[in-house]
């Protein structure tokens, strides 16, 4: 995937004090160029969140405005024109199937400005490329990368995250200033997020009441947001992030083997020194069958019947929430449903065929007249998991489980009721398997794990039944 990203130059003339747009061209690890546009604004007028040319809007422009205005529109439209000129000019030298020369880049924005280098510069020794900062290597990890949607998502995620962080400490991150203590740091960053938020909450209501103006984590927060109010964030989640921040690092590194560079951007790795937090993972709890066909036979009203119809569904194949999100009519063959997982498409594709038993098939002959794009008639995601919710409570099945409170690391008790959601569908599929027939194997090419898999351990469970036949042995 070719890909244009446009910055500011740091440095500004000092009689215009406009800087020059600069522009770096980059296609996954095989290329990766930059160019200066020979465009230069102030950078009052520049938006760095999304890489255009801020244009100022006035009820009543006066000669100077509307020089301005007109200046800037006149730019914005050639550093568009310019754009489009390096992608057609992409194309046409063969999309990346053929190799460019190193000053490829250069000459197409050249030929754009009917620009002629001259002799002097021409005959000049080639500057060495320039390394990307970190935020650009970051963008090339991402774009390069092949990720499943969600977990390109993940990793946006963290990228916002060590960006608020670089604004909070006020330090610009670098690979090569990374040190296991930078990392630890970063860790209690990802623990104490939360009460910055409110005590920034607390401060501007101080200051508001004294008609002052402070700045606080709020403008940070504005500058790079969040897609919710923070939240304290548990131990998993803490290694989730920084092993994902690991996996970026190893990259940069030039230790990864699906993404390699040519050069690498570093040679530092501070995780060396440092221990990504362990993941802790409480005893699975999922719903028996009885209790799968008490949800499937409660009456309920509309929209709720459906989308308990889709996790009843959901229980009988195990899939998880975005392959049944993706399925659609097509993903019936033969009295099965087949799907590739959308976790390991990229890594390790393998086709997972699912036969439908009675109440499947009951629930796919029930939606046939449906002519929406997927199987089902979802609502979304989240809608989804707070039905879940809903309908425990409908049926009535509230029994107490033991679930380990990811913040605080602790055993509580819980109504099943109240931590429902799709992934249990998952757990209940295997779960039930596993009492049924004790084959990990077996039961792992049904649900999509791998041979081995040490995810597949949180999902089975020694049932009380296993644990009775075991103890008979001593008999």
């Amino acid at each position: 995937m070719a890909t244009i990203s446009l910055s500011l130059s740091a440095k500004a003339d000092k009689t215009t004090g406009k800087s020059e747009i600069l522009i770096r061209f980059v296609v996954g690890s095989r290329i990766n160029q930059r160019g200066k546009s020979n465009i230069f604004i102030k950078a009052s007028y520049w938006n760095d969140k999304e890489q255009r040319i801020s244009i100022p809007k006035f009820r009543l422009m006066d000669d100077e405005q509307r020089q301005l205005v007109s200046e800037l529109k006149a730019a914005d439209a050639k550093l568009s024109n310019l754009t489009q000129c390096i992608q057609q000019s992409f194309i046409d030298a063969g999309a990346g199937k053929v190799g460019l020369s190193k000053d490829w880049l250069k000459t197409v924005i050249n030929e754009f400005n009917n620009y002629t280098p001259s002799t002097t510069e021409a005959d000049a020794e080639p500057e060495a490329e320039p390394l990307p900062s970190f935020f650009e290597a970051f963008e090339i990890y991402l774009n390069g990368k092949k990720f499943s949607d969600n977990r390109r998502k993940h990793y946006q995620v963290l990228r916002r995250i060590l960006k608020r962080y670089e604004l909070y400490t006020s330090k610009p991150l670098a690979f090569d200033d990374l040190t296991a203590d930078t990392l630890r740091d970063f860790e209690n960053f990802l623990k104490e997020e939360h009460t910055y938020y409110e005590e920034a909450v607390k401060l501007a209501e101080k200051a508001k009441k004294a008609k002052k103006k402070v700045h606080t984590y709020l403008d940070i927060m504005e500058a790079v947001p969040l897609s919710r109010t923070p939240e304290p964030r548990g131990e998993n989640a803490l290694s989730d992030l920084m092993r994902r921040f690991r996996a970026f690092v190893r990259w940069a590194n030039g230790l990864d083997k699906d993404f390699r560079l040519e050069k690498p951007y570093t040679h530092n790795n501070p995780f060396n020194a440092y221990t990504v937090p362990k993941e802790i993972y409480g005893t699975p709890f999922y719903i028996t069958i009885e209790e799968r066909n008490k949800l499937y036979n409660t009456k309920l009203g509309e929209p709720l019947a459906t989308q308990r119809d889709i996790f009843v569904f959901q229980c009988c194949i195990g899939c998880r929430v975005s392959d049944l999100w993706a399925m659609t009519k097509a993903s019936i063959i033969d009295g099965a449903v087949e799907y590739i997982p959308r976790k390991t498409k990229e890594g390790n594709p393998i086709t997972v065929r699912v036969p439908l038993n009675k109440q499947a098939t009951k629930i796919v002959k029930k939606y046939k007249d449906y002519d929406g794009k997927g199987l089902f008639p979802f609502t979304s995601q989240q809608e989804y998991n707070r039905s879940i919710k809903e309908i425990f409570e409908a049926a009535e099945i509230n029994r107490m489980v033991t679930v380990l409170n990811p913040t605080t690391r602790e055993e509580e008790k819980r109504p099943i009721s109240e931590v429902a959601s799709s992934h249990m569908a998952r757990r209940t599929f295997v779960g039930n398997l596993y009492k049924k027939v004790k084959d990990p194997n077996a039961i792992g090419e049904l649900s999509g794990h791998a041979e081995g898999s040490r995810a597949f351990k949180r999902y089975r469970n020694i049932d009380e039944e296993t644990k009775k036949e075991l103890v008979s042995l001593l008999d």
